[in-house]
């Protein structure tokens, strides 16, 4: 049998409805979704600081659960993550002891950090020892003294020629600190890293309620740092 043909004009051939159509093959990119994390805190200057982070790779949700005990704090992060819709890549948790709280508090917070780390997947905890405000004060000077939690609300105070304890854990404040502290020429988040890592490595062997003067905020910081817009 003949092959079918089909008569075209040879003024035609050149149009484009007459042309032969190609499948044509189009490289395809995929990018990575951007990881969220959470970062459970037990108060608002927390919350407000991290959010601050000019991060570009990450989402960051921060929840303050108002001053909860640690050991709860770890429970209640349980309990976000099993009614939440979110399917988070980390898990922050961000707490300090009260050394002035006694046995059952280091008991409590020594409990917490242990049981954080048996979840699945386990949480990572950015604890202070004796108060969030040290993270603060290291970007000023180093100390390795077993200082109470008043020692760096009064630093802290002069730094920024406020009353801490009045206002500096004022809403309006809090969401200004991450900014404060880059912009002034006396503190640097360098260093404070630094003298952070510098009294973990010394301390690191000692049971969690005894590593004091601590504080492991500058890992959180340094993972925020690795996503940001810098």
């Amino acid at each position: 049998m003949p092959r079918r043909t089909r008569n075209v004009k040879k003024t035609d051939q050149n149009k484009a409805w007459n042309k032969k159509r190609t499948v044509t093959k189009y490289k395809v990119e995929t990018k990575d979704l951007p990881k969220t994390i959470l970062i459970v805190c037990e108060g608002q200057t927390e919350k407000l600081y991290f959010e601050s982070f000019p991060v570009l790779t990450l989402t960051v949700e921060a929840i303050d659960l108002g001053g909860q005990a640690t050991l709860k704090m770890i429970e209640s992060t349980a309990e976000i993550i099993k009614n939440s819709q979110k399917e988070y890549d980390e898990v922050w948790c961000v707490f300090d002891m009260d050394v002035n709280k006694g046995a059952k508090e280091f008991a409590d917070f020594d409990n917490a950090i242990e049981k954080a780390k048996i979840q699945t997947p386990a949480y990572k905890v950015a604890y202070s020892n004796d108060a969030f405000e040290l993270w603060f004060y290291l970007h000023y000077e180093y100390t390795d003294q077993q200082n109470l939690r008043q020692f760096y609300y009064d630093a802290l105070s002069k730094f920024w020629n406020i009353n801490y304890v009045k206002d500096g854990k004022k809403y309006a404040f809090c969401l200004e600190i991450y900014s404060l502290l880059e912009k002034d020429s006396n503190a640097s988040q360098e260093e404070a890293i630094k003298r952070a890592e510098k009294l973990y490595e010394k301390q690191k062997h000692l049971i969690h309620h005894a590593q004091n003067p601590v504080t492991l905020v500058y890992q959180l910081v340094n993972f925020l740092n690795d996503n940001s817009r810098r």
